[in-house]
């Protein structure tokens, strides 16, 4: 087929087409799951069910400096509008991976006492603290 005007033009639709497709596949994989450490497991945000919660909004961690028993159990909610993790910056002893508006993971805290300082993998001016005593 000779090529024309139109016809480049359609195959010029077609491929950005094609790469918007890509993107919003890769940017829009995600729902919220757990990406490792020890444990995670996720559901949609509701009432908590108790015990240590960490709450993700307005791009800052509330609270920002926790304090846990070793093996604890720390609930994450993203309460922001866009997706965040809270996430070990030493070592790999916690991640919460891509966290969905509206969605919670609960993860477990390390069995070691010590300081593990945490950010966000996205937006790294995100930080906080997690101390095990």
């Amino acid at each position: 087929m000779p090529f024309s005007i139109r016809t480049g033009r359609a195959r010029v639709a077609v491929a950005v087409a094609a790469r918007a497709v890509a993107l919003i596949t890769v940017v829009g994989c995600s729902d919220g799951g757990g990406g490792g450490g020890d444990s995670a497991t996720t559901s949609a945000a509701g009432p908590s069910g108790g015990g240590t919660q960490v709450t993700i909004d307005n791009f800052k961690f509330q609270p920002a400096a926790l304090t846990v028993a070793p093996g604890a159990k720390i609930t994450v909610v993203n309460e922001d509008t866009t997706t965040h993790t809270l996430t070990a910056t030493k070592g790999a002893t916690f991640d919460t991976g891509d966290l969905a508006p509206g969605r919670r993971v609960t993860i477990t805290a390390p069995s070691k006492a010590g300081d593990f300082p945490w950010d966000c993998t996205i937006h790294p001016f995100m930080k906080g603290t997690l101390t095990v005593r």
